[in-house]
């Protein structure tokens, strides 16, 4: 069977991988504030660390580049400390309380990042479908 869409599978697979990305860093903006989590520690940031793999084509026996995500990483910052004595979770010594160490600006850079990467990827995903429709349509003319 001819494949007339050839890299859309690593396409697919980035594709996924920056949606992973932007979903983490929305999680990370949404708990920037939280500074009393389940295991009553502040919030840790959250990031992803990709890896690139060679899957081995099936028809041209070719190696094609695909990116997955390894693992999503815990920043090991720690967490900053402010002045708020009325808090329930402040030291009642000192006022002071911990909240995550998240920079939004940071955030918002990350996912400016994965949201463009997403765009260009699928970019290319639409392009190799109209490729594919003009090249079916040679035949019918």
């Amino acid at each position: 069977m001819i494949s007339l869409l050839n890299g859309i599978d690593s396409t697919s697979a980035a594709l996924q991988a920056e949606q992973t990305r932007m979903e983490v860093v929305g999680n990370n903006i949404a708990n920037a504030n939280v500074s009393h989590g389940p295991d009553g520690q502040p919030f840790k940031r959250k990031e992803v660390v990709f890896e690139s793999v060679l899957k081995q084509a099936e028809n041209g026996g070719q190696a094609i580049p695909s990116l997955s995500v390894a693992r999503i990483a815990t920043d090991n910052r720690p967490p900053l400390m402010i002045h708020d004595p009325d808090s329930p979770f402040a030291d009642p010594k000192t006022g002071m309380r911990a909240v995550p160490n998240i920079n939004i600006y940071e955030e918002m850079a990350d996912y400016m990042i994965a949201s463009r990467a997403y765009e260009a990827n699928l970019s290319v995903v639409k392009t190799a479908r109209a490729m594919a429709m003009q090249t079916l349509s040679i035949g019918k003319r």
